[in-house]
């Protein structure tokens, strides 16, 4: 039996809403596990992986080879999914406070009664994943490779998730200090010592855009067979050979815009670039040639992320790459303050 463990949470207005949450019950042999999906509710693409992946989840619990306990939330965000503006969701932050969704969970969890409907979403959604062994929770960049987030702790189980991943990068980090989802939950974990269980990493799978059946399929095997590999699924599967590049938080480098205006990218995601060498332009004031900006790349890498607009704001994320030494500009923290 699946069992629907749905939370129970307010709407800006104090209305009812849940968050959508089903576990599947194993023999108990394997790792707990929490599957997540949508903190940022404009983030889709991992919705549609984990309905996918619970279909399978369905299966092997009824063929009994389930070992472990699995939650799924495939839509964590009721509050986000429901903010259209113009035509478009705008789901990373919270439109009456400002908060961004995957920002201070840990000060949320810690309040004994939290004072805001974002601070009693966040704490039900961390006490619903606080006994689990594994936890990954899965978002989007705004254009991107696949890639994923680790701490250091987890470093060898991140390169093997993302190979099974078929992702291209794997960003370790130390610090982090923002409250992040994962950073909550790994925190007691690394207080009280870790298990050979333990494991928790955020997956971005590749770009707002990016939501299809092929690559959602893709993306559920993956999940499927990196579940086996752990002692979640009794089942052999092993994933493909697959090129993970690794690398710590601060050798990725963020290209911020130096002014606003039209975004004319000359690299494609996964691009090669050498230091100094040009990768986009933006175009401040059309009909004026001489308010051209040509953008340069800070050391040699390649392209993982870029903007998803082609008008960007100044001080907007333009594109971060990969690189070979710490950036210059790397102060510790956060790849994305905001």
């Amino acid at each position: 039996m699946v069992q629907d463990i749905s939370l129970d949470v307010r709407s800006n207005n104090g209305d009812p809403l849940q968050v959508g949450a089903w576990r599947y019950q194993g023999d108990g042999s394997g790792p707990k596990v929490h599957l997540q999906a949508g903190v940022h509710a404009d983030e889709i693409a991992g919705m549609l992986v984990l309905h996918l992946l619970m279909q399978r989840l369905q299966v092997a619990q009824a063929q009994g080879r389930l070992r472990s306990q699995v939650t799924v939330v495939p839509q964590a965000n009721p509050l986000g999914i429901g903010q259209f503006r113009q035509g478009r969701l705008l789901g990373r932050f919270h439109d009456a406070t400002g908060h961004n969704f995957n920002r201070g969970f840990d000060q949320s969890a810690a309040q004994q009664h939290p004072s805001t409907n974002v601070q009693e979403w966040q704490k039900a959604l961390v006490q619903l994943a606080a006994d689990a062994d594994v936890m990954l929770d899965l978002h989007t960049d705004d254009e991107a490779l696949p890639y994923l987030y680790v701490h250091r702790s987890f470093a060898a189980q991140g390169r093997e998730l993302a190979a099974a991943m078929k992702m291209d990068v794997a960003i370790i980090w130390d610090d982090g200090g923002d409250g992040s989802f994962e950073e909550t939950i790994i925190a007691p974990w690394l207080r009280k010592g870790l298990s050979d269980r333990n494991m928790a990493a955020t997956l971005e799978l590749r770009g707002q855009g990016d939501v299809g059946d092929q690559l959602a399929e893709q993306d559920a095997q993956g999940l499927y067979t990196w579940l086996c590999r752990c002692g979640a699924i009794d089942e052999a599967l092993s994933p493909e050979d697959w090129p993970v590049q690794t690398l710590e938080m601060g050798q990725m480098e963020t290209i911020l815009a130096p002014t606003p205006g039209v975004l004319i990218f000359e690299k494609q995601l996964g691009d090669p670039v050498e230091e100094g060498q040009r990768f986009a332009r933006i175009l401040r004031r059309p009909g004026d040639p001489s308010s051209e900006v040509v953008l340069f790349a800070e050391q040699a890498g390649r392209m993982v992320t870029r903007y998803r607009d082609r008008l960007i704001g100044q001080g907007m994320v333009v594109a971060k790459f990969t690189g070979t030494r710490v950036s210059r500009h790397w102060h510790g923290g956060l790849l994305d303050p905001n």
